[in-house]
This record gives C-alpha cells, sequence and structure tokens, in this order.
C-alpha cells in the first residue's frame, strides 16, 4: 500500500511522525521541569520552619558548603522563577505542536480515507 500512496502524502505522514517526536520530548521535558519545581516548593516550604540564624549545608558536587538561610532561600527562589518561566515556555510549544499535529493528522486521515474508498470502488 505504500508504493500506491502519493510522495506529497508520504511526506504529510513523515511530518506527522516527526511533529509526534517533538511532542514527545517536549512531554518529557515538561515532566522534568514540573518534578524539579515541586522539590524547590518543597524544599523552600520546608526552610520556613528552620530559624534564620541556623547553619545550612548545601551540596556542591560532591562536598557540602556551609551557606546561610538567606542565600539558600534566595538561590532557589531564582530557580523557582527560571522553572516557571521554562514550564510556560513548554506548556506553550506543547500546545503550538499539538495543534499543528492534529490539523495534519485530520488532513492524512481524510487523504488516506479517500484513497481507501477509490481503491475500494475499483
Amino acid at each position: 500500500m505504500a508504493e500506491q500512496i502519493p510522495p506529497e502524502l508520504q511526506n504529510r505522514i513523515m511530518h506527522l511522525q516527526q511533529l509526534q517526536n517533538q511532542l514527545n520530548m517536549i512531554r518529557l521535558q515538561k515532566q522534568s521541569v514540573e518534578l524539579e519545581l515541586r522539590e524547590v516548593e518543597r524544599v523552600l516550604r520546608e526552610l520556613q520552619s528552620i530559624p534564620a540564624n541556623e547553619i545550612l549545608y548545601k551540596s556542591l558536587g560532591h562536598i557540602l558548603v556551609k551557606t546561610t538561610k538567606e542565600k539558600v532561600e534566595k538561590e532557589l527562589n531564582e530557580r523557582k522563577e527560571i522553572l516557571e518561566l521554562r514550564l510556560e515556555t513548554l506548556k506553550r510549544q506543547e500546545k503550538h505542536i499539538e495543534t499543528q499535529f492534529n490539523d495534519i493528522r485530520r488532513k492524512v486521515t481524510e487523504e488516506l480515507t479517500k484513497i481507501y474508498k477509490v481503491k475500494q470502488a475499483s
């Protein structure tokens, strides 16, 4: 049947597969960002119960470094902001690609249906 599909339709099907792959990658990235964002938010909530003058340590590669609660909160809030921006970007990309994917899928389905009906009529 592949040799009976017009080259233009074959190209659309390949484009559809590429969009599906892009969509999968974006969803994986989005899931990863959401997971990291939840972790940052959890740590920020936990920091609220720690006194301001408490000694904290943060992991820096294979060592722990002494730091202050203020510095940790500042770094985490900056990271949270970056993650939120990244998440919004990924959501917009996901929506855009989903729209493209659904449009092309609809067109491919219509064209394949026409081809199938013509073959059955023959």
